[in-house]
């Protein structure tokens, strides 16, 4: 069994918050893997299902962000889940906005719903850093996380979350570098060859882009063309 725990405030007032990207990750989970409907528990939203062969649990603290630790010592404790099994998802100020990356263990960073579950279970679990991009100076960080996402995030948010819900069987089965490309597949997809530059053709002065017009065919018959290559 495994659980997954997005971090995020509780209620309307803060649902689009940069915040609250952890909640939303969850919520994508849920939605595109048919898990069970949300309901309270464990101080918090709690709901279940499948991802491939493996039962998860996911969790939503209501606590708000800085007594997150009390809601998932919670349901760690009532089901028995150590914590090699058990995946945080929560917003990065120092990953780039729409960036993703995964770590296992370490410290808190400052980040208080972190530092509340280290208060209660240790610092040796999993975490989904989602980046949100920083302000560029700290005293602008408090305003900057409980802002909305602005439509100029709307892009790289849906890609990122696309990916999530995409990826979260891989990350259930413990295979974190599939998880890691699916997610990437969505936020940086290959270019496609249509869009790369056409080469210069032979024909093609310097100076000159070239263009199907310039891409002329040889109007020699074979013998002259046999006969040119030995001059």
């Amino acid at each position: 069994m495994k659980l997954f725990v997005g971090l995020g405030n509780p209620g309307a007032k803060y649902a689009q918050n940069r915040h609250n990207i952890g909640f939303m990750a969850l919520d994508r989970i849920a939605e595109d893997h048919g898990f069970s409907p949300w309901r309270n528990k464990f101080q918090g939203q709690f709901c279940e299902g499948k991802l491939g062969d493996s039962k998860v649990l996911l969790l939503k603290p209501t606590t708000f962000m800085n007594l997150s630790g009390q809601s998932v010592g919670e349901a760690t404790r009532f089901h028995k889940i150590h914590l090699d099994q058990f995946t945080v998802f929560h917003d990065e100020l120092d990953l780039a906005p729409g960036k993703m990356r995964l770590k296992q263990g370490g410290g808190h960073a400052g980040h208080n719903g972190l530092r509340s579950i280290h208060a209660h279970l240790g610092a040796d679990y999993a975490r989904v850093r989602l980046g949100i991009g920083h302000p560029g100076h700290k005293d602008a960080v408090a305003g900057f996380v409980l802002r909305d996402f602005t439509k100029v995030d709307q892009d790289w948010l849906a890609a990122l979350l696309n990916g999530i819900g995409i990826g979260a069987v891989h990350l259930a089965a413990g295979d974190r570098s599939k998880f890691m490309n699916a997610v990437a597949l969505q936020t940086a997809p290959p270019r496609s060859s249509k869009s790369l530059k056409p080469k210069l053709s032979p024909q093609a002065k310097p100076g000159f882009a070239s263009s199907p017009a310039l891409d002329t065919e040889d109007e020699r018959n074979p013998m002259r063309r046999l006969l040119d290559r030995f001059k």
